[in-house]
């Protein structure tokens, strides 16, 4: 593995990936690897329904499960898309939709009780979107929350992000903006760093992997931890792209240059932990 610089949460103490695989060893029966999914497991595809797990990533993931205390996926994808994508990998936690939905190694899937009453009002936004929006807009329906994806026509993006904004305002509901899509939610205190925040509460390390702007916060929740306990270590991991690569890479310790990227860094990882 060649070394990456990382920055440590204490400044002036630069890292190197191998430095930082050595220590997260230490402590790894205490340790929760995060990862979102589309764009850092996966590659963006112009049809969000395609997407497959990069090469290498799935293997790696289900050899370092066992030797960590947690893998969880994080993702704005529901529980059973990610589930239906996972090619069966077991011992995983899955948090879809920011967090609205999640599951347990492999347990029933479980929805956040405020979100359900938003269900009838997504479906009607859903239908709203599609018959007012222009060609070429694709509209993803996701039961508690409707994402308006302008990839396949960018020159759309700002009528798109305007529309949803006003029906968001209409209605009452949130706005993650995102890669080339912008995504409407229920007013529902849950997001990624909400849920980092929650399982590592009594973790001794954690890895976030990431690679758009929902993921800073995850980001955020490794810092502040790391802030309140010296003996917390956390790494944050961001996966390059075009759209949204800079901005995260200024909030993380290392880039990684694409998904298929990341298969060989966790195959590469794997004997360091063991």
């Amino acid at each position: 593995m060649p070394p990456l610089n990382l920055r440590n949460q204490q400044p002036g103490t630069p890292l190197n990936a191998d430095h930082a695989w050595r220590t997260t060893a230490a402590r790894a029966a205490g340790t929760v690897l995060f990862f979102d999914f589309d764009g850092t497991l996966a590659p963006v595809d112009d049809d969000p329904t395609a997407v497959q797990p990069a090469p290498k990533v799935l293997d790696a993931i289900e050899a370092l499960a066992p030797v960590v205390r947690r893998v969880a996926i994080v993702s704005a994808r529901p529980v059973e898309f990610l589930r239906d994508h996972l090619g069966g990998l077991g011992g995983v936690d899955l948090y879809g939709l920011y967090g609205l939905e999640h599951s347990h190694s492999g347990g029933e899937t479980v929805t956040e009780p405020a979100a359900l009453p938003w269900v009838p009002t997504m479906a009607e936004l859903a239908d709203l979107a599609r018959a007012e929006l222009p060609a070429g807009t694709l509209v993803e329906f996701k039961r508690l929350s409707v994402a308006l994806h302008w990839r396949t026509a960018p020159r759309l993006g700002g009528t798109i992000e305007a529309w949803g904004r006003a029906q968001a305002e209409r209605l009452g509901l949130r706005v993650q903006a995102g890669r080339m899509v912008l995504e409407l939610k229920p007013p529902v205190d849950r997001d990624k760093g909400m849920v980092i925040d929650e399982v590592i509460r009594d973790a001794e390390a954690a890895w976030y992997f990431g690679d758009d702007v929902s993921d800073i916060k995850a980001f955020a929740a490794l810092r502040a931890r790391a802030a309140a306990d010296p003996n917390f270590f956390g790494v944050c991991v961001a996966v390059a792209n075009p759209e949204t690569g800079q901005e995260v890479a200024d909030a993380a310790d290392l880039t990684i240059d694409s998904p298929a990227a990341l298969g060989d860094f966790l195959t590469a990882a794997l004997p360091r932990l063991t």
